[in-house]
């Protein structure tokens, strides 16, 4: 990784960065090329650059196939970013790349295609449809020098920045829990924003977990090294964030309302870009996947409780 990081500080520190998005059927797609291409917004982050974008989609994921087209047309338009065929072309086209794909079961080939081009890439939640394809992910980016990182923008949130004590012996997140038919890993749908904000809190270290279905919510209850605890509710339909942080002698709570933002997160994207260093560990991000792997199977053997592979 230190050969590719140096390639990276010598070749695009000091010049902006040409960014290329795969995936044009989420809302982060139009959200992140305005903050990115619009220097006089006032979130703007400089650095980077949208350029060029392949749309991809799902036919069969409705929050793909209906918005896929539109959020295309939307930066081509008001961002002049280019509307390109393939993913082949959009990495001849870019140095980096935001692999932005709401079905994370397409993740694992897609991001196939731009590790073997060489350049670095963030990929959006989730990360990968199953911990195989996660893993396999790793596995491909490490073999070929490619820096990658995956992270939820809640890891960045105000409850993430001022709750995170190193003495918490237990932590309490809750957000919404929705579920999408396709994904095996239902939690990775949209319970990974709770649970990045579980592991920004309490850190990685989990050997076991249990979850307790009901009808509005999961529950699922984490058992860490040394002791610690970590819980997360998972709410459907919706809900607000929040989290509850146990430390020897304290109980923190979150405020009701509490301000999330993608700017910290695209602020280190476009730092990870110019660095090759992702803010949160690979290893970190794996074993999130292997939660809600363990999640997964403690829900289909009826809540036993069930050890990381």
């Amino acid at each position: 990784m230190r050969t590719f990081a140096v390639f990276l500080l010598t070749g695009l520190a000091g010049a902006q960065i040409r960014v290329g998005i795969l995936g044009t059927d989420t809302s982060h797609v139009p959200a992140f090329t305005r903050v990115l291409n619009d220097p006089k917004n006032p979130d703007h982050v400089p650095g980077a650059r949208v350029v060029a974008a392949y749309k991809g989609g799902s036919p069969d994921v409705e929050s793909s196939f209906t918005r896929v087209d539109k959020f295309a047309a939307e930066i081509e338009r008001d961002w002049g970013v280019e509307i390109v065929p393939d993913i082949a072309t959009l990495c001849a086209k870019v140095d980096a790349v935001l692999l932005e794909s709401v079905d994370g079961r397409v993740h694992l080939k897609q991001a196939r295609e731009v590790i073997a081009a060489k350049k670095p890439l963030f990929i959006d939640k989730p990360l990968a449809a199953t911990l195989e394809d996660a893993r396999e992910i790793a596995r491909l980016a490490k073999a070929a020098g490619v820096a990658w990182f995956s992270s939820s923008s809640l890891r960045w949130s105000e409850i993430a920045a001022t709750m995170k004590h190193a003495d918490a012996t237990g932590v309490l997140t809750w957000g919404p829990g929705p579920l999408e038919p396709h994904h095996y890993l239902d939690l990775s749908w949209y319970a990974i924003h709770s649970i990045e904000m579980l592991y920004a809190l309490l850190g990685p270290g989990c050997d076991e977990v249990t979850r307790v279905q009901a009808q509005d919510a999961d529950t699922i209850v984490g058992r860490w090294k040394g002791g610690r605890s970590g819980t997360v509710r998972a709410m459907r339909p919706s809900g607000d964030y929040g989290a509850v942080v146990f430390r020897p002698k304290q109980v923190l709570q979150s405020p009701p309302k509490s301000r999330s933002s993608y700017v910290p997160l695209i602020r280190e994207i476009v730092k990870f870009f110019q660095t090759g260093v992702p803010p949160v560990a690979n290893e970190e991000t794996l074993e999130i996947f292997a939660f809600m792997d363990a999640a997964q199977r403690s829900k289909e053997a009826g809540g036993r409780p069930m050890r990381l592979r």
